[in-house]
Order: C-alpha cells, then sequence, then structure tokens
C-alpha cells in the first residue's frame, strides 16, 4: 500500500525517467474489478492523455500524482505502479496504461483497492485527495510539536487508541498501518494504548519519532514490504510486519507478536511495548 515513503519514492523516481517523454498511447481500464475505481469514463482517457508531455510527479499523503501539461493522472494507496520498456513484464491484470515516445510505459494495476484519476488539473474535488494536499507534509516546518500536540489534546481523541489516532480520518495523510508498526515499535508505544494513556514526555518522542521514521523509510527508498517503480522492494527494513512476525524483537529478543485489530493486522513487542 502507498504510503508516505513510498509516495514520495515512486514520484522521485518518475521524475528521474519521464522528464519530456510522450504519451504516444492509452490503455484505460483493461481489466475492471470492484475495488478498483476510475474517476469519469475510461473511454474518455486517450482523448485526455495523447499526445500530452509529462511535467512532473508529486507525493503527498497516500497519493502519486503525474503532471501532463493541463491533466494529471494519480493514484491512491492500493494502486500499484510500474515502469517497464518490456510487454512481457507488464501484470496480466491493469487498470491504466501509457505508452512513451521512447518505447517505455507505466502501469497502474490496483492490487487490493484503489483509485486512478485522470482528469484536467484542478477539477479532482475528492475530499481525501484535496486533504492529502493540504495538509502539512511530515517532512515540512508546519508539522511542528505544537501542531502534533493540538492534534493529541482534542477532547475527540483522548478515549482513541494510539493506532486510531495516528492511522484513520486522515489525521497525517499517508500515516497509514503499514508505517505505523515501526513507529510505534520505535516509540516503544503499544497500538492499543489510549491516547489519554501517553505522557507528554511520551507525546514529544512520539512527534520525534513519527518524523525520523519516516524520513528514514523515504531515504531507503520505501519499505521492504512494498514495491518500487521497477518492481523492487524499498530498502528500508521494516521491524514489526509480515516480514518479521514470530522472529526475535531487535531490543529484547523476545518474539514479535501478530494480532487482529481495527480490521487489520498489529505487529509489536509484548516487552518493548507493554500495554498499560
Amino acid at each position: 500500500m502507498i504510503e508516505i515513503p513510498e509516495s514520495l519514492v515512486l514520484a522521485k523516481q518518475l521524475n528521474k525517467i519521464l522528464k519530456g517523454r510522450i504519451i504516444t498511447g492509452v490503455t484505460p481500464w483493461q481489466s475492471p474489478h470492484k475495488l478498483a475505481f476510475i474517476y469519469g469514463d475510461p473511454a474518455n482517457y486517450g482523448e485526455l492523455f495523447n499526445g500530452k508531455t509529462f511535467e512532473q510527479a508529486y507525493g503527498f499523503g497516500s497519493w502519486v500524482e503525474m503532471k501532463f501539461e493541463d491533466r494529471i493522472l494519480a493514484v491512491s494507496e492500493g494502486t500499484g505502479l510500474l515502469y517497464t520498456d518490456q510487454e512481457k513484464k507488464l501484470p496480466k491484470k491493469h487498470q491504466m496504461l501509457l505508452k512513451f515516445d521512447n518505447g517505455s510505459m507505466i502501469c497502474a494495476f490496483v492490487k487490493m483497492y484503489g483509485a486512478v484519476v485522470g482528469t484536467k488539473d484542478s477539477e479532482y474535488k475528492n475530499k481525501y485527495y484535496i486533504v492529502a494536499k493540504e495538509k502539512p507534509s511530515v517532512f515540512s516546518e508546519d508539522f511542528d510539536l505544537e501542531y502534533f500536540e493540538t492534534m493529541m489534546e482534542d477532547e475527540g481523541v483522548q478515549k482513541l487508541s494510539i493506532k486510531a489516532f495516528l492511522a484513520t480520518e486522515q489525521r497525517i495523510p499517508g500515516l497509514g498501518n503499514g508505517v505505523l508498526q515501526d513507529i510505534l515499535c520505535n516509540s516503544k508505544i503499544h497500538p492499543r494504548e489510549k491516547v489519554k494513556n501517553i505522557s507528554k514526555k511520551q507525546r514529544d518522542f512520539l512527534y520525534q519519532t513519527i518524523i525520523s521514521t519516516l524520513r528514514e523509510m523515504k531515504e531507503q527508498g520505501g519499505r521492504d514490504t512494498e514495491k518500487d517503480l521497477f518492481g523492487n522492494n524499498g530498502g528500508y527494513q521494516t521491524k514489526m510486519s509480515k516480514n518479521t512476525v514470530n522472529q526475535p524483537c531487535q531490543v529484547c529478543n523476545t518474539n514479535i507478536v501478530k494480532a487482529s485489530y481495527m480490521g487489520g493486522s498489529i505487529y509489536f513487542c509484548p516487552i518493548c511495548q507493554h500495554l498499560k
């Protein structure tokens, strides 16, 4: 799933390889399914994008957006992106395929649930997309300690678990259940811990850990549980994920636990992340 590190990594890779490339072919909606969503009429995507030149890609929240002159093509969290110049490497089922003037291709495919959005610039008004664009990035000056503490002190979140607070309602766009696991591991906080039980000192440390953990993930090319633009796993080795469950914690050697919570999975060390 695309989260903050992956959106930034994918955008950086797109900018490196597609600058100035012109779209020569569009295959939209080759394989529709009920959890894949497309904006507008797929039949219009050829007219919308053919002949347009790639200008810039942006990563924000759990979105990756590509700008082609006055058009945008954006994909959301559950959508994979693959760059290749060999058709045999394309997934058998995909939801959007762009061909370029040098023979290369960008393929978008929805792995679980996700969206593909093609439209004229500034016309897409989806609330999740807009919030992801407008809220401050965790790497910006606006995402400071005061901003974070104001969110945590809100009366409406005090009864929530820290997982619910951080990974739902787009409070921090792109911070989802995936990156959450290592953030809480590094902060030594259990995913089920209530916000009201977290001390001021822990909050300050959590704030620093959010930024440092996400920066490390970004700088190492995304998480090892996710794929980059070329189909390679990210270089960041996750501490708490499907890859490490039942393995010893790097700090105390206790086996990492997997549990079901809030409709998804959580991974934690029962010793280092003791639940109060």
